[in-house]
């Protein structure tokens, strides 16, 4: 079955800046979507932080604004793209976070 990076964009949130009332929701949210998902979600990924970019002329660049990812198995993107349905990620409506997807590909040797 073909499997889909979910690229988690916007900057990232500290945790550290939440309510523990606010945390304990975060991670309800994550639970419940992630119990929908079920077998479909393989990885759930893990958050990124410090970031860093090289150019392909050898100068520093600026990294994309990225808070994580996760890798789910779906039949095609219309399906990898109604798993992100109720992903907690991109639940605040004012357009500072998105899910983008990206199929796999296997590795040409």
């Amino acid at each position: 079955m073909p499997r889909f990076m979910m690229i988690y964009k916007g900057d990232p949130r500290d945790t550290a800046d939440m309510s523990e009332q606010q945390q304990q929701a975060v991670m309800a949210a994550w639970g419940a979507w992630m119990e929908d998902v079920g077998s479909a979600l393989v990885d759930l990924g893990a958050p990124l932080r410090a970031a860093a970019s090289v150019v392909d002329d050898g100068s520093a660049g600026t990294p994309a604004s990225l808070s994580g990812y996760s890798i789910v198995e779906a039949v095609d993107i219309d399906a990898a793209q109604q798993l992100a349905d109720g992903h907690p990620y991109p639940s605040e409506g004012k357009g500072d976070f998105a899910i983008d997807l990206y199929k796999l590909l296997p590795v040409p040797m």
